[in-house]
């Protein structure tokens, strides 16, 4: 009774069985589901299919989508009956497609990746229906297209047109141009045209691909399922071609224990002639998809110490965010099986053939970017930048997981630093603020031209200049001292919450409680109340030191100061100036090595001008607090843009016995006239006798 009909530039047809299942919905609008699975004995999802093929036929001729219940009935819009049963010739009747310029671009790319013949302009034009100018202007675009894979097209008048690169580059275009057109309504259709496949190998694939989730207790997702065989199929016939993948970056050892390994060798196993590599490609192709579902994917399914480093960026996310997780554990495992295909996807750059459908929310902006922030514990693992639609997904599953527990950031209080002092003062500023005020989430440290253009929303700046903002802003020093932490935090909740400690009343808190929850012991209740809102306050800002302060003269003594011309390199220079410390056992050997480890991941050794701090974290080898200081007359290359003359090594055994003497050098270093003075200075007592006039409280 069908045949097929034309909609939007895609002819779309129906295959013999949708055909079939039509005309008995249409004769026998009552008929379930299962009655038509074992009258044409299929499955559900064979059926799912079918049903998804007439729908995409019924749209592309704007008539209404037959909707099935959970009951497995039908329901059918009375337009749908009208045109089948009484417009059967006007079915027949086919159109010329109009195709726009983004499905010519697509369309030209399926006929280069899949052609058997060279292809000149007439090809183009006969296909696509359009001028041979108009054939040219998509030509150029399809090169810049090109461009993004590291490809080009090159004509010859002997071969046509033809895709020049990698093969392992021409296979990602072939993965995503196949997933482009197979989304237009009857896509299906085209693809098959254009590249001369089959049904009857599309349904050989299909029943691989169900043998194989049988066997190997795989389920593949709806999507995958739908795109798999079209993508199995082109791959098989480059092969048969001649064109395959030779060699890439990943080896057998790393895929041959993969359930995705398994799943290719089921699904090649009559084609035994396929090489190792192609069978390596096609594992990769179906680890970087979400290719399977699974109620539980273990650590031993996962990539070696994956399940850690997202531990890791979860604990990371919670600090940052101020959110404690409920079941963290469910959450990492959610998460371990979003990203373990991500993890292939970055580390073998495939990450562009999935593209976020959605753009990020307004109010998910804020925790898309403290997600980033929480992201060093993966990025290390892979070896690569997290691409921001592979963040976005993971910031959608921390944001419902979130949102399932009630919580959210969008009521916590979001705070900025500006600190115009370089970038080392304002992550000092930044981790001092962020210590004091706990429960606001500190989302950025930054210049003040970079607050100028800031976008993300926030609440509070906290400032070391005036600044002007239509938010809370309150200005402080870089540097506080306990008495002045303690000012600013009775003057920062004052402000925003328009009290402090002292004005709170237990008895009125305590009717507050009660008429929000179950109180089981109002007494211990009480008494526990009392005892923290008159705690005393200072030991809730800053934890006291068990030794006094220790000012920068007692830490750099003469015998820690070390006078050079010139060093070769930086790593030596480091080394030099570590010298003091390190005959002293203040230090182990350790810790030189680490301090140059860390110089390409800290962007804040360089403090101001010609001055250097490197240290690394106490646990890397530091014995004994203490300073040390190297002065080159001749300074030595940091980088491309910082020369060094002065190196200050820190050695660090907690939080607090260096910070002092490190806020005196701080100040310090804002002085060019007295560092000038230190870089030319003719002895070490000429050196400490600057070091000492600093040195006081």
């Amino acid at each position: 009774m069908l045949r097929f009909l034309s909609e939007g530039g895609i002819k779309l047809s129906l295959g013999h069985r949708s055909k079939k299942i039509l005309d008995e919905l249409i004769s026998n609008p009552r008929v379930t589901s299962m009655i038509l699975e074992k009258k044409y004995d299929i499955s559900r999802r064979q059926l799912g299919y079918s049903f998804n093929k007439i729908n995409e036929w019924l749209m592309a001729r704007n008539l209404p989508v037959i909707e099935r219940t959970r009951q497995g009935h039908f329901i059918i819009d009375q337009s749908v009956f009208t045109m089948l049963l009484s417009a059967e010739e006007e079915v027949n009747t086919i159109d010329d497609p109009l195709f726009t310029e983004e499905q010519r671009v697509y369309f030209i790319l399926m006929m280069l990746l899949s052609s058997d013949e060279e292809l000149s302009l007439s090809h183009f034009t006969s296909e696509l229906l359009v001028s041979k100018n108009t054939v040219l202007s998509d030509l150029k675009k399809v090169q810049r297209f090109l461009g993004d894979y590291e490809l080009m097209m090159r004509y010859t008048r002997k071969s046509g047109y033809l895709l020049e690169g990698k093969e392992f580059q021409i296979r990602k275009l072939l993965i995503n141009v196949t997933y482009q057109i197979l989304q237009l309504n009857g896509g299906t259709e085209q693809v098959k045209k254009i590249a001369g496949i089959q049904e009857a190998e599309l349904e050989n694939i299909n029943e691989r691909i169900e043998k194989v989730e049988s066997k190997l207790n795989l389920k593949f997702t709806d999507e995958k399922l739908a795109t798999m065989p079209y993508i199995l199929c082109l791959i098989l016939k480059r092969i048969d071609q001649g064109k395959q993948v030779t060699s890439f970056s990943i080896t057998y050892e790393e895929l041959s224990d993969t359930k995705e390994y398994l799943a290719t060798e089921e699904i090649f196993n009559e084609r035994q002639e396929i090489p190792v590599q192609e069978r390596l490609f096609m594992t990769l192709h179906l680890l970087t998809a979400n290719v399977y579902w699974s109620e539980y994917l273990s650590e031993n399914d996962a990539v070696p110490n994956l399940m850690p480093a997202i531990d890791q960026m979860v604990r990371q996310f919670e600090k940052s965010a101020c959110i404690y997780l409920q079941e963290r554990e469910q959450l990492v495992t959610k998460l371990l099986q979003h990203i373990k295909p991500a993890y292939y996807r970055i580390k073998y750059k495939l990450t562009e053939t999935m593209e976020v459908q959605e753009t990020l929310s307004k109010e998910f902006k804020e925790l898309h970017h403290l997600v980033k922030r929480s992201t060093a514990p993966l990025k290390k693992l892979i070896g690569e930048d997290i691409p921001d639609n592979e963040l976005t997904f993971i910031t959608m599953l921390i944001g419902g997981w979130m949102t399932r527990q009630g919580d959210s950031i969008q009521e916590k209080v979001k705070a900025i630093v500006v600190c115009p002092k370089g970038v080392s003062v304002s992550r000092l500023m930044f981790n001092e603020l962020k210590e004091l005020f706990p429960e606001f989430i500190f989302l950025d440290s930054l210049s003040v031209r970079e607050f100028l253009n800031y976008e993300l929303a926030y609440d509070i700046v906290f400032s070391a200049t005036p600044l002007e903002t239509d938010q809370r802003l309150f200005v402080t020093k870089a540097f506080l001292d306990q008495e002045e932490k303690y000012r600013l935090r009775k003057q920062v909740m004052l402000d925003l919450y328009g009290y402090i400690a002292d004005d709170i009343q237990v008895n009125h808190l305590m009717d507050i409680i009660k008429n929000h929850a179950v109180i089981h012991n109002e007494k211990d209740l009480s008494r526990e109340l009392e005892a923290y809102i008159n705690r005393d306050e200072t030991s809730s800002l800053t934890q006291k030191s068990r030794h006094r302060d220790l000012n920068l003269n007692e830490l750099i003594t003469p015998k820690h100061i070390t006078l050079r011309h010139s060093a070769v390199t930086w790593e030596k220079a480091v080394e030099e100036g570590a010298r003091p410390l390190l005959h002293q056992g203040q230090i182990d050997s350790s810790y030189v090595e680490a301090m140059i480890n860390n110089t390409e991941r800290d962007p804040y050794i360089i403090i101001g001008p010609n001055i250097a701090i490197p240290h690394a974290a106490p646990e890397e080898g530091v014995n004994e607090v203490g300073m040390s200081l190297l002065r080159l007359s001749k300074g030595v290359k940091f980088n491309e843009e910082y020369t060094v003359n002065l190196i200050i090594v820190i050695a660090a055994v907690d939080k607090q016995q260096h910070i002092h003497a490190l806020m005196q050098l701080m100040k310090l270093a804002g002085s060019q006239a007295d560092l000038d003075r230190i870089i030319h200075a003719g002895s070490v007592q000429e050196i400490y006798d600057i070091l000492t006039s600093y040195s006081k409280d």
